[in-house]
């Protein structure tokens, strides 16, 4: 776990410097926060919390796009002793600034999940797309609401998720 939070600090940081010059442009530079919220995994309920971090770049004026990674875990169960485990996405996130303090924001990516079966796992890999809004509390802080859905290889069922979540902007 120390080496995924790890890695999403470096990947935020690597791409901070150029945040100093779209200061003025909201919704954009390097964030991080945590979320917790609804997981249904294969028709099972349970609670997922993580973090996510990344860094919206301004495209044009009220248009955002940029890397978003995820890091999870979840108290679903995935039916026969099984347990799903963390979960692990990296995405690319396109924002349209609703008003001054609202940005609206769909995503789509790779996902990678954990089960679980008596000590030993397995991981499956598939994509995650979902969509959401981002309310900007400060200039540096703000709220989330979203919804995603993952849909894995091998025919092992899908994943939805409704979150939210607080986070910063650097």
């Amino acid at each position: 776990m120390k080496t995924v939070i790890f890695a999403a600090i470096a990947a935020a940081a690597a791409f901070s410097a150029p945040a100093f010059a779209q200061d003025a442009a909201p919704f954009t530079g390097p964030r991080a926060g945590v979320t917790l919220g609804y997981d249904k995994f294969d028709g099972r309920d349970g609670f997922t919390y993580g973090v996510t971090a990344g860094y919206d770049l301004a495209v044009t004026n009220g248009v955002t796009f940029g890397p978003e990674v995820s890091f999870s875990d979840s108290t679903t169960s995935a039916g026969a002793g099984a347990e799903v485990s963390r979960d692990l996405a990296a995405s690319v996130r396109l924002g349209y600034t609703l008003t001054p303090q609202v940005l609206a924001f769909g995503k789509v990516g790779y996902a990678n999940t954990r089960i679980d079966v008596s000590g030993a796992g397995a991981s499956f890999e598939g994509v995650r797309y979902g969509g959401g809004l981002e309310y900007a509390v400060t200039p540096n802080t703000y709220i989330s609401a979203e919804y995603q859905r993952s849909e894995y290889e091998a025919n092992i069922g899908g994943r939805d998720a409704g979150l939210v979540g607080v986070g910063f902007r650097f």
